[in-house]
């Protein structure tokens, strides 16, 4: 009897026990600490060891000694992932279907923050015996008794909100929107000299991790801002890329493709996409423009570039603690490349002229360079397409993951991270929580896809903003609400970039994909746009 029989032999409340230990008839081993770390709006192609040309050596080691996955899938959008990574369950269910806002009259699938049908992961491990933190972006609910504090975990240090000047929160997007940013449950304002927000998430983190009870487990949860506009990072980071990015989007993306090909990341099968619709055409830029994109682009690389330093200051202090080596580490992105503001991007605030990756400025990076991040991959954050919702994930457990180095093929989702850690912790999800009949988790836990084990025949929803999908086993039905307004029918597994849309010459199994997305949405409260 393998491993997954012998689960489902004994049922879902085996999940508090250990396999090995059951067996020998010993006491159940000491759980392991959990480091769960997010980035924001980066791209699959953007991390060394998935292709990227940005210094990553931290994420690259990671992956060396654990494991990578080439398919694994968030929601799309900052809120909605947020919300799933949370609470296991698909982002309508538990109260985010589009984006977080100050709470309403409206309730339900589209209330902007979190439920009472759902808990979170730090709800969840604290009767586990786990002490649960967080610093970084939260995004699922600005106002105090959505806070992460309210929501299980012992102390919170970052940003409710979304978006935010790195260097100083008082310079907001726009003049008259508020940053919400709150430590131990108190609503703060940072200090704008000497802040920047990885390195404050970074330092808020170690501090947590030092003052933690050695005797007990900890539940580390850092989802940093970066690469997310505005495009700030220190001038010493950015001068590392500045110049390199001169050959333009559509040489970077050729470059990483055959890198992501030597590295296995995709298969030959996968062939790169034609630049999306809406790219500019490097070679007619002035040289002027060329400067300025180069700029951008090497703003951006130094905010990955900074946060993989910062991850590797948090792999020192695991290991100095005597933690390193009991302790899951995952890391992966909230979505695909941010596309936002056009072909060139802009500057979000006209008022503030710095110099791009300034605290006196506001810039994205655009959509040519967004297109380059998501290589081999087509379309960007919000869409349904795999460059929509594609996703590295690297996953390290060195007491655990033996097969180390490799690459996993199996499809996982970002609802697969509340089960994956349930079942490392010894914890359980129970049927309701303080008085109130909870949504039963949606995904399955990456413990057997971290033994290889196969799981060929996934069954997984989307929608954000009307672009919808659905994809089962190696079909994918997804549609795009801004410019077709139609379905479109891919074999993932021969077709990852979605170069082939074989709705005419499928049309049974696009209509049975159909039919289980519209039940999906009915069930889930999705809005719906079309019929």
């Amino acid at each position: 009897m393998n491993r997954r029989e012998f689960l489902t032999f004994i049922g879902a409340g085996a999940i508090s026990f250990s396999f090995g230990n059951f067996c020998k008839g010993k006491t159940t081993p000491k759980k392991p600490n959990i480091l769960l770390i997010m980035a924001d709006d980066m791209g699959f192609s953007d991390v060394g060891c998935y292709g990227g040309e940005i210094s990553t050596p931290n994420l690259d080691s990671l992956a060396k000694d654990g494991l990578r996955f080439n398919q694994f899938y968030n929601c799309a959008r900052c809120c909605p992932t947020r919300a799933s990574i949370l609470t296991g369950l698909y982002p309508h269910q538990a109260g985010i279907g589009q984006m977080d806002h100050w709470r309403g009259s409206e309730k339900g699938p589209y209330q902007g923050y979190l439920n009472n049908k759902c808990m979170t992961i730090a709800e969840v491990l604290k009767p586990a015996g786990y002490k649960c933190y967080m610093s970084g972006k939260w995004h699922v609910g600005e106002f105090p008794e959505a806070w992460p504090e309210k929501r299980g975990f012992d102390k919170f240090y970052g940003l409710a909100s979304g978006t935010m000047n790195y260097f100083d929160i008082k310079k907001a997007r726009t003049k008259d929107i508020d940053r919400v940013f709150v430590e131990n449950d108190r609503r703060i304002t940072p200090p704008s000299k000497d802040f920047y927000s990885t390195d404050a998430f970074t330092d808020k983190a170690i501090n947590m991790l030092n003052d933690h009870n050695s005797d007990e487990p900890f539940f580390l949860y850092l989802p940093y801002t970066a690469p997310h506009w505005p495009l700030h990072a220190w001038e010493r980071d950015i001068a590392k890329y500045q110049g390199r990015y001169m050959s333009g989007w559509d040489k970077l993306r050729k470059k990483r493709y055959e890198k992501q090909l030597k590295l296995g990341i995709i298969d030959s099968t996968w062939k790169l996409s034609a630049s999306d619709s809406g790219v500019a055409k490097w070679d007619e830029l002035d040289e002027a423009k060329k400067k300025e994109m180069d700029r951008k682009m090497a703003v951006y690389a130094a905010q990955i570039d900074n946060m993989d330093q910062n991850i590797g200051r948090i792999l020192q202090t695991l290991k100095k603690n005597g933690k390193f080596e009991n302790t899951l580490i995952l890391f992966l992105s909230d979505n695909g490349a941010c596309h936002e503001s056009g072909p060139f991007g802009v500057n979000f605030r006209r008022d503030l002229k710095g110099k791009i990756g300034t605290a006196d400025s506001y810039h994205s990076y655009g959509q040519s360079w967004a297109n380059a991040s998501n290589t081999p991959l087509r379309l960007y954050k919000h869409w349904a397409h795999e460059g929509g919702f594609s996703t590295p994930l690297i996953a390290h457990w060195p007491e655990k993951i033996s097969d180390r180095g490799q690459i996993r093929n199996q499809v996982g989702h970002i609802i697969d991270i509340m089960p994956t850690i349930i079942e490392a912790a010894s914890a359980e999800y129970p049927q309701s929580y303080k008085n109130k009949k909870l949504t039963p988790l949606q995904g399955v836990s990456l413990i057997p896809a971290f033994e290889n084990d196969t799981n060929k025949d996934r069954l997984l929803y989307w929608e954000h903003e009307h672009n919808n999908a659905i994809r089962q086993g190696d079909w994918k039905l997804v549609l795009d609400s801004e410019n077709t307004n139609s379905w479109e029918l891919y074999n993932i597994k021969q077709d990852r970039c979605e170069t082939n849309n074989l709705i005419t010459q499928k049309p049974k199994i696009a209509k049975q994909l159909k039919e289980k997305w519209f039940k999906w949405a009915k069930q889930c409260g999705v809005r719906l746009k079309i019929k």
